[in-house]
């Protein structure tokens, strides 16, 4: 039970999107349609040019051609533009007149009744229908008289909506359709039309919709004949709430009257409004533009009125959107704002705390190279304090056992002649030549990163054999870390003064400010 259930509720919803992708491709069909109204009118406009420059010799010609000329160019023009249909309507009825025959006067006083209940000029469509006597008319002409009589009370019925008077006009128009069924060809459009619309009027919606249905999918139809029967069918599911089904059709007829040129028209305006019913805004501005202007080309007065019901209606929503539109788009903006500046502010924190982030990053790579540095430093010096006292161990112990020899023998000359082997000038040179070595393996750039605080004349320049001399020792002690000039002093067998002379020296010649020279010194890298 449950899936027949959820299999139905899938079903429906698949029929919904399917009915509902139909309307929005027939939609865009339409739109591009009205695009290309401006093509199909221009070759309705050749038709009638092609038609008028007939016009020149006619006044030479038969009358009867007369009237089969304005015959055609009035046919042209009666779904087209109301006031040439009539200029070309009264060409007919002055030209039957001439003739003085009561069936062509008869039939152009059908085309100018026509013409007027078009315009939605309602008096004067009586006056001509109750002018014209049918009595003794061709079949053809009373058939197209009752139809017209019969349309004329219901359009009637229809602009009024008046609940006593439109069923009596309702009535009247059976009743002339009655008579115009009884005369039309068996099986013409005719007929199947007429007699669906008096079906409709009568409220039998199922026979009406049997019988458009089944014209519809004749073969023959005009493309004006599709838009009639397609409009008028869509009343029947605009009644049925079946609104996607009505759009669907008068989409088709809106379609059909843009590729016939057919200005007359209620379906682009029908259209409109149940677009509008549907919030569908956007396409019911759009269609409702092109009924004003099929309206204003034409002439139709009833239309005219029709559209002035809902226009502003229309524009009032369109209105009352882009208020909307205007006041979620500042609260957009302001919300937008404050999202700014927000992500600013939090940039500006975030950028801070990076910069801090980046600062104690760079002290703290600082610092891990310089107890790296610093333990580099203490693992060579500790070994070369090792090998340094090892050695100097060796020689003490060896000139112990000499003394301890020469006293046992008591070789006093020998003894002072030991002693006196000892160079301590010698001793000191090798022990700093010791400390020159293991600094420059600790720091190989030192000498050219030195010379590089110096202009080229004053670089320092070592002689042959030469690791370092006592400027560069000097400085060597205090990128070892000794900064204290006694220790220096102390080291390098100097006096204090010494070597600050030496300091004070060595930084007046740099091409870098004084207080900044130590400071460049510790920059050299160990290796």
């Amino acid at each position: 039970m449950l899936m027949r259930i959820v299999l139905s509720g899938l079903l429906i919803l698949a029929f919904y999107c399917t009915a509902s992708g139909q309307v929005n491709s027939g939609l865009a069909d339409l739109n591009r349609a009205i695009d290309a109204a401006p093509k199909f009118d221009e070759a309705k406009l050749k038709a009638i040019d092609e038609l008028k420059r007939s016009l020149t010799d006619i006044k030479q010609a038969p009358l009867s051609a007369q009237f089969d000329l304005y015959l055609q160019l009035f046919r042209q023009y009666q779904v087209f533009h109301y006031d040439s249909a009539f200029h070309y309507a009264q060409l007919l009825l002055e030209t039957a007149g001439r003739l003085n025959e009561p069936a062509r006067l008869s039939y152009a006083r059908l085309k100018l009744a026509f013409c007027l209940l078009s315009a939605g000029m309602f008096k004067e469509t009586f006056d001509s229908l109750s002018g014209i006597a049918v009595a003794g008319a061709p079949d053809s002409i009373k058939a197209e008289y009752y139809a017209l009589a019969g349309r004329y009370y219901y359009d009637l019925a229809d602009f009024d909506k008046d609940p006593y008077y439109a069923p009596d006009y309702n009535r009247k128009g059976n009743r002339y359709m009655d008579s115009a069924l009884g005369l039309f060809p068996a099986g013409s459009f005719e007929e199947a039309y007429y007699k669906g619309l008096k079906e409709l009027k009568t409220g039998n919606r199922d026979l009406a919709k049997a019988e458009f249905l089944a014209l519809l999918k004749r073969p023959d139809l005009s493309l004006h004949s599709v838009a009639v029967t397609t409009s008028t069918l869509s009343d029947i599911y605009i009644h049925e709430k079946q609104a996607d089904s009505a759009i669907s059709l008068l989409i088709r007829a809106a379609i059909a009257d843009i590729q016939s040129s057919t200005k007359e028209t209620a379906a682009i305006f029908s259209l409109a409004q149940l677009l509008y019913e549907k919030n569908d805004i956007k396409n019911a501005s759009s269609f409702i533009e092109a009924a004003v202007l099929n309206a204003e080309f034409y002439g139709a007065r009833q239309r005219q009125v029709q559209v002035s019901t809902i226009l502003p209606l229309i524009e009032g929503e369109k209105i009352n959107r882009v208020e909307n539109d205007k006041k979620t788009l500042i609260v957009y903006s302001v919300i937008a704002t404050l999202l700014l500046l927000l992500v600013i502010m939090l940039t500006f924190i975030i950028s801070r705390q990076v910069r801090k982030l980046k600062t104690a990053q760079r002290a703290l790579v600082e610092t891990n190279y310089k107890l790296s540095e610093a333990n580099k430093i203490k693992e060579e010096y500790i070994g070369y304090f090792f090998n340094t006292n090892s050695e100097f161990f060796g020689k003490l112990e060896k000139f112990k056992k000499t003394l301890e020899q020469k006293m046992a023998y008591r070789k006093w000359e020998d003894i002072i002649s030991v002693v006196n082997t000892i160079n301590l000038k010698k001793e000191k040179e090798e022990l700093l030549q010791t400390f020159d070595k293991a600094f420059l393996k600790l720091f190989p750039d030192f000498i050219a990163g030195f010379n590089a605080l110096f202009r080229d004349e004053d670089r320092v320049q070592l002689k042959d054999n030469e690791l370092l001399n006592t400027d560069l020792r000097i400085f060597a002690l205090i990128r070892m870390g000794i900064h204290d000039t006694e220790k220096i002093a102390r080291i390098l067998e100097y006096s204090v003064n010494t070597i600050n002379t030496y300091k004070t020296r060595i930084k007046n010649k740099s091409v870098v400010q004084n207080e900044a020279f130590e400071h460049r010194i510790m920059e050299i890298r160990t290796l």
